[in-house]
């Protein structure tokens, strides 16, 4: 009887073996069939759209070099396109003064500790008559600290001389686009003709009036004159030396050939000088987007306005040092241009003269081309591929490395492998833009640190940050798999692939466990 029990027993056992084996191979094979049918396929594709918007961008990045190139070589620099003769009295009374046309500054600020004196100093020092300029500090703290700092700071430079109006609101309603257009609503503002912007900071040369008002004066199409940045921390890590040669690229390439093609090229958002009139003509400020700056210069331009890129004025700004501060920068960058993609596409297009739009619908390419890094790596991973699929995968890599190798001093790969890190989270931003997800109006103001030699004592060992703030899970989720790849690629193919995906391992590595930038104590 025991016996009989112990190979009923066994039985069932084997019964329940072979179940369990013939459930795996038929998921096994099931997984076989949806990877040939379905997955591969729908990979393949990705591929093949990647490449194209990759090779939109590169045919975009090589045309705007070769213009940027020319317009040095030919040395068809502002001036010479555009009449820009100094603003020049003869007597210093009140009738020569009032030859100089009211300007209005702007400097929009939240919370801003470390900078506020130096870009309310900075205003308040511009070479312009007294009486016909008005410093407006726009101040949208909520620390009341903070708040009383920056209002003793206008009474400070108003007791000199200066016309400094220190104005608050309620509440943050739209953000920095909410607080420029209340400061556009204040009486005073319609005496002004000109408004020059500047983040808090910003930092202008005292003849930064002088230099670029005269454009406006002497040519009545003109909307906008874009000045470039320059950096006073580019030296500080790692990540800032990186951000630069990016910002280089974009404003020695970019908009100077934007500009020089009388093309659309964006604004901005600081270090500029508006017409009012173009501003109140164009609707204003609006918030329905993170990218107010682009908003505006998209109606603008919607209308005839031109604007013009004098390179040869720099204005002193401040780059992110922590990458939590550089990821929500660029977070709101990418949000905001694909939002407003989204909502402007179909007035682009309307336009008459959307040739001139091209750079901005090709951003839309660019902003989904930034998923190109992660889809090739799948060349490694173990799929059947043929060689042709090899061969455009190869095609695609690159395509990619040339597209941005075109940066200042040919680029190092290092920044290459950075903007791939960055790509993951621009594609996110940019998806979250375009269908309007929770964070797509968010607002986080970049965080700055002032004079970085004087801020040394709150410059912290990255020992000590928090556990959630010292590692990032899927920027190591991401290197864990592409040192994979790369280990796969070494062992079992004979290409030497595995170098590239080995980099981009370690830069994903460095990102994720927070080797990059400064860490600053909260």
């Amino acid at each position: 009887m025991q016996g009989d029990l112990a190979l009923r027993a066994g039985g069932d056992r084997l019964l329940v073996a072979d179940t369990v084996a013939a459930v795996v191979e038929s998921l096994v094979q099931a997984w076989r069939q949806v990877r040939m049918e379905l997955l591969v396929p729908l990979l393949r594709g990705a591929v093949v759209a990647c490449m194209v918007m990759s090779v939109i961008v590169l045919a975009e990045k090589v045309f705007l070099g070769v213009v940027s190139a020319v317009v040095k070589l030919l040395r068809r620099r502002p001036a010479r396109l555009y009449r820009c003769d100094p603003v020049v009295v003869e007597d210093d009374d009140e009738a020569g003064r009032a030859s100089f046309p009211m300007v209005l500054v702007q400097i929009p600020m939240y919370n801003e500790k470390e900078v506020y004196q130096l870009s309310i100093g900075a205003a308040c020092r511009l070479t312009w008559p007294a009486d016909r300029l008005i410093v407006q500090v726009l101040d949208d703290s909520t620390d009341a600290i903070v708040k009383e700092l920056v209002r003793k700071e206008c009474e400070r430079w108003g007791k000199k001389g200066i016309n400094v109006k220190y104005e608050t609101r309620k509440d943050r309603a739209g953000y920095k686009a909410g607080n420029l257009r209340e400061g556009m609503r204040r009486g005073y503002v319609q005496g002004c003709e000109f408004v020059a912007m500047f983040d808090a900071d910003f930092q202008p040369p005292p003849d930064f009036l002088l230099k670029t008002v005269p454009f406006l004066v002497h040519n009545p199409r003109l909307a906008l004159v874009q000045t470039r940045w320059e950096f006073v921390n580019a030296n500080d890590c790692l990540l800032t030396r990186m951000q630069e040669m990016s910002m280089d690229y974009h404003f020695k390439v970019e908009q100077e050939a934007g500009s020089s093609l009388c093309n659309f090229f964006g604004y901005n958002g600081t270090a500029g000088v508006w017409r009012r009139q173009v501003i109140d003509e164009s609707g204003g400020w609006e918030d329905r987007t993170t990218a107010e700056d682009m908003d505006l210069a998209l109606r603008a331009g919607l209308l005839g306005w031109e604007f013009v890129y004098v390179g040869s004025i720099k204005v002193k700004s401040e780059l992110p040092s922590t990458l939590k501060a550089y990821r929500s920068q660029q977070h709101r960058w990418s949000c905001g241009p694909a939002l407003l993609f989204k909502k402007m596409f179909w007035e682009i297009l309307a336009a008459k003269r959307t040739a001139s739009y091209e750079s901005f619908l090709s951003r839309g390419a660019d902003s989904f081309v930034a998923a190109d890094p992660h889809t090739y790596s799948y060349h490694s991973t173990p799929f059947s591929w043929d060689s042709k699929v090899r061969s455009v995968l190869f095609t695609l890599f690159c395509v990619c490395v040339t597209s941005y190798y075109d940066q200042k001093d040919g680029t190092s790969h290092e920044l290459h492998v950075l903007q791939n890190v960055m790509a993951l989270h621009r594609l996110k931003a940019t998806l979250i833009g375009f269908f309007e997800a929770g964070r797509a109006n968010e607002w986080i103001v970049t965080q700055k640190l002032g004079n970085i030699q004087k801020l040394k004592s709150i410059v912290t060992v990255t020992k000590n940050c928090r556990f959630k703030d010292r590692f990032h899970c899927l920027e190591l989720f991401i290197g864990g798999f592409l040192l994979t790849s790369a280990c796969y690629d070494y062992l079992y193919r004979d290409d030497i692939f595995y170098i590239f995906l080995l980099s981009q391992s370690i830069i994903y590595f460095a990102i994720g466990f927070e080797f990059m930038g400064v860490s600053v104590s909260s």
